[in-house]
């Protein structure tokens, strides 16, 4: 269980890598996610910091400003996901662990699978709101860190499908099957318009890539 005096965040790398790589129940795929999508969104501020104060970028100063907070916001909210994904899950665990014969345990469950949906849907929703400044960045960024933004993309795009799973695994125990799929409609309308968005991203760092840089700026 996990040490409630200490995020897993507060881990290294590969520390964190190993306890995923264990036999206990966190972190898990929505921890995971949560990592991978802060990974994602951490490029974009990268990509921002490196053009701040170049002459190329002196009408955007502003512009990247906003990106940097936007995206630091965006990774302290998924970092601390990794934490509520891993304590929503708990609550599941600790439902399921109720004896079978305590007439509490139903609702118990059901409450429980309620609040742990809650995590990987905001990690969704996040990694959205990530994809949308990635395209910010990749209209105009430096052309040597346009493969970031795509990476950044990318890492968010998976980030968002597989917080879609999370979310699936336990609405699909729900008993009450209006709100799972309400729930379940609102994640197929993030996948649908965001993963082709950050598709898009990807597909057009490639095709810049690959015409030798032929427009964007050089530095």
């Amino acid at each position: 269980m996990q040490d409630k005096a200490r995020s897993m965040m507060d881990e290294s790398c590969r520390t964190f890598a190993e306890a995923l790589s264990q036999r206990t129940p966190v972190p898990g795929g929505g921890g995971a996610a949560a990592y991978v999508g802060a990974l994602g969104v951490a490029l974009c501020s990268m990509v921002a910091r490196y053009d701040e104060g170049k002459p190329a970028f002196a009408a955007r100063q502003a512009e990247l400003a906003h990106t940097v907070a936007a995206a630091e916001r965006i990774r302290a909210e998924l970092t601390r996901l990794v934490d509520e994904d891993a304590a929503a899950y708990e609550l599941v665990s600790a439902a399921y662990a109720l004896d079978r014969e305590d007439p509490a345990r139903p609702e118990a469950i059901e409450t429980a699978l309620h609040e742990a949906a809650l995590p990987p849907y905001r990690i969704m929703v996040a990694c959205a709101r990530a994809i949308a400044l990635l395209e910010g960045m990749a209209q105009d960024c430096s052309r040597l860190l346009l493969s970031d933004v795509g990476c950044g993309a990318m890492l968010c795009r998976g980030a968002l499908d597989a917080a879609n799973l999370t979310v699936c695994v336990n609405t699909a125990s729900m008993r009450d099957r209006e709100r799972a799929r309400e729930i379940d409609e609102q994640c197929v309308a993030l996948i649908a318009e965001w993963e082709p968005r950050a598709q898009a991203i990807a597909d057009h760092a490639i095709g810049v890539m690959k015409k030798g840089y032929g427009h964007g700026h050089t530095a």
